[in-house]
Parts: C-alpha cells; sequence; structure tokens
C-alpha cells in the first residue's frame, strides 16, 4: 500500500491539494482512500459533500474519511475512556459533560495513527492519502510511535507494579478512583499499537510527505522547519507542493507587488528544497471546491506524472563503516551544530533539536562502541563511533 502525508502551515491549501491527489490516483485506476486527521476538518467540504466517521465512497475507486477521536476511543479503547470519565465525575462534573471530555490531549492525533495502520493491515486499497492537520500538530502526530516506545520501555512497566501494590492501601483513602489492571492493560495494547506504527510510518518504499507551501515568509520559514524535524524523525519528503501562485499574465500593480514578492520567496524554496522535485500550482480564478476542480488542480500539480510515485527514495538515516569506525548519518537541513544537543544512554542515542529530541535504539555494531565526534556536513549530523577506548562524545 502506498501511503501519502500532506502537510503544511494552516490556510495554504493543504486539503484541496490532499483531495486532488486522490481525486487523480483514483482516476488512474488506485483504490484510494483520503483521509483527514485534523480535528477542523474541512475535507468533505472539499469535495462538497457531507463525511462522517467512517469512510465514504466518493466516486469510483475513491472513498474520503474524517477520523473522530471520540468515536475511535469508545470504540477501541473504552476501559481508559471510562476511567477518565469517572475520574472527572468525581471531581464534581456533570455525567455527560465528564464523558465528553474524557478523551485525553493527544488523542486526535492517536486516532489518526491508528487508521493508518488499520487501512495499512487490511490491504482493501492502493494508496492512502492523509490529509493532516497543519504542521505543529503534525509533528506531534509523527512523534508519537517514538514517544509511546518510551513510556511502554521505561514508565509504564514501573508504574503497573507500583500500582498493584499501593491500590488496596491506598484506593479507600482516595478521592479519586485509581486505574485497575483493565485500565493498564488497554493502555499497553494502546501503546504497542502506536509502537507498531514506527516501521510503517518511516518505511519509505510505502510512506513519504509532501509539503504543502504559498510564497510567503513566515510559511516558507515554517515549511523548512517542518522539513527539519521530519528528516530527524526518519521520514523522507519527496515532494514539496508550491500553491496559488500568480498568473505571470496579471500586470495589475497590486499583483505586480506580490508577483515580486513571490518571485523572492521561490528563489528560496528552490534553493532550500534542492534536490526535491518542487510542484507549482496557480492561482485559480474559482473556488477549488468539488471533483471537476480537484480534477483540474491535480493536472497543473503531476501533468503527466503518477501522483503515487515515488518522487524521491532514499532514508535519512544510513550507517557506513569508516576504517575501523562507524558514521550514523542523520539528514538535519536547515540546522548548525549550535542547536544540536546530543547524549548517550545505554545503547541509545538522544538527538535533540529545536524543541524535538529524537531517540535512536543502536544497533549492536555501534552499541559496543563510543559515539567520539559529532559534525554537521552539507545539512547531515554525522555522528562517528569507535572502539571503547576512545574519547567522549564531542561536537565540532
Amino acid at each position: 500500500m502506498r501511503v501519502i502525508l500532506f502537510t503544511g502551515k494552516g490556510g495554504v491549501g493543504k486539503t484541496s491539494v490532499a483531495a486532488a491527489t486522490a481525486v487523480r490516483c483514483a482516476k488512474a485506476g488506485y483504490r484510494t482512500v483520503v483521509m483527514s486527521t485534523d480535528p477542523a476538518h474541512s475535507l468533505g467540504d472539499s469535495f462538497d459533500i457531507e463525511l462522517g466517521s467512517e469512510a465514504t465512497q466518493v466516486s469510483d475507486n475513491l472513498w474520503a474519511h474524517e477520523v473522530s477521536s471520540l468515536h475511535e476511543m469508545e470504540r477501541h479503547w473504552a476501559k481508559l475512556h471510562e476511567y477518565a470519565a469517572e475520574v472527572f465525575a468525581t471531581q464534581g462534573l456533570d455525567e455527560v459533560v465528564a464523558d465528553e471530555v474524557a478523551n485525553p490531549p493527544g488523542m486526535d492525533e492517536v486516532a489518526s495513527l491508528m487508521w493508518i495502520k488499520h487501512y495499512a493491515q487490511r490491504a482493501e486499497h492502493d494508496v492512502l492519502i492523509v490529509d493532516c492537520a497543519p504542521t505543529g500538530e503534525t509533528l506531534q502526530l509523527l512523534t508519537f510511535p517514538d514517544a509511546a516506545k518510551w513510556w511502554l520501555d521505561k514508565i509504564y512497566p514501573w508504574s503497573r507494579r507500583a500500582m498493584r501494590v499501593a491500590r488496596p492501601v491506598l484506593q479507600p483513602m482516595m478521592r479519586l478512583p485509581l486505574p485497575s489492571d483493565e485500565v493498564y492493560a488497554s493502555l499497553k495494547d494502546l501503546l504497542l499499537d502506536l509502537g507498531g506504527m514506527r516501521k510503517l510510518l518511516t518505511d519509505s518504499s510505502m510512506t513519504t510527505v509532501r509539503i504543502v507551501l504559498n510564497l510567503e515568509k513566515m510559511v516558507v520559514k515554517e515549511a523548512k522547519r517542518a522539513y527539519t524535524y521530519l528528516s530527524l524523525f526518519g521520514y523522507v519528503t519527496d515532494a514539496v507542493v508550491v500553491n496559488r501562485l500568480l498568473p505571470a499574465e496579471v500586470h495589475d500593480e497590486l499583483f505586480q507587488k506580490w508577483q515580486l514578492i513571490h518571485k523572492r520567496y521561490q528563489a528560496e524554496v528552490e534553493q532550500s528544497f534542492a534536490g526535491i522535485p518542487i510542484l507549482n500550482v496557480p492561482l485559480f480564478d474559482r473556488e477549488v471546491v468539488g471533483e471537476k476542480m480537484l480534477s483540474l488542480m491535480a493536472a497543473t500539480i503531476y501533468g503527466e506524472q503518477d501522483p503515487a510515485q515515488h518522487f524521491v527514495t532514499g532514508n535519512p538515516q544510513r550507517i557506513d563503516k569508516d576504517g575501523t569506525d562507524y558514521v550514523l548519518t542523520l539528514k538535519v537541513p536547515f540546522v548548525d551544530r549550535s542547536t544540536v544537543d546530543l547524549s548517550r544512554h545505554d545503547g541509545e542515542l538522544y538527538v535533540t533539536v529545536g524543541n524535538y529530541r529524537r531517540e535512536i535504539v543502536l544497533p549492536r555494531v555501534l552499541a559496543g562502541r563510543d559515539a567520539t565526534n559529532a559534525t554537521i556536513l552539507d545539512g547531515e549530523l554525522r555522528v562517528r563511533f569507535t572502539r571503547r577506548d576512545a574519547k567522549a562524545v564531542s561536537k565540532s
């Protein structure tokens, strides 16, 4: 199954581009499902139809789905939902209100991840198009599998054992209900499901990300940050879609000024994303709503190309042998050495860039060595691993 994630700053036209890609894939004969992970869904508006919490057939070979976190929580993790509702109810909240607010923060992202996994496991479709939430929420979505693994390995076993011992003593003295073994079992299932997503999402033979942007300063800068963090977590960006380009034939004074702005940022985009196909979309003279306009948009984006193809192949992370040493290389575009922090604990390497930290489980060939040097060159972080008699990790 081919999985394509679309992300970008809010308002850049990401939903329209995702829907247009889905329409084009369906017309090419692929059984295609397009799914929205944005809590403020607009995918149905793009098709000009009503969508629900289950996949709805839009046309031949095409289904659309707006994920409901409340629906998913009640269906798959009822014990967690019931426990959270019970906790809120004991604090004086109305029973109905307690049930409504019982979804923990981040459940929109979790529900979205689960559906990506469901579609992949079912193998009923050829292509899955994911209309992601704006960039910040998308990064939270894509870092969830790493966070789930950390909780499952570090916190969950200790917490469950401690609760088994303490529950009989503490519960009579507590006003709040303490989590039962059933709640912990449900939590474990959830964490294991999330952990299983990591392999699927970072399998570049299956999944890639496409960044949608407009030629404006804040949008371009956010797109560059997104590319950095996506690369850090091992996601391959295989295209950048520049949306709403002003037509060259427009000569109005106001639009001429915007054309100059677009020209300046277009040069920056071409330089910043060198090596990644840049797909341009003009500003249309009408709203991009409904299959007819979505088909027109898709034609301008992809021309005669297959939208389901991999425009870029490769892996943002690799290990090379250099003499007796090994070098772990991680793609981190637009980053300088002052913004990168490295730490090592047992068989894990922690790489922090800005507000995001990635835990890299080192393979055996590296786990038994010392990380002695880290450099950044040509947008790549290169960490050298030598035998145990070498120095501790340093940045240069």
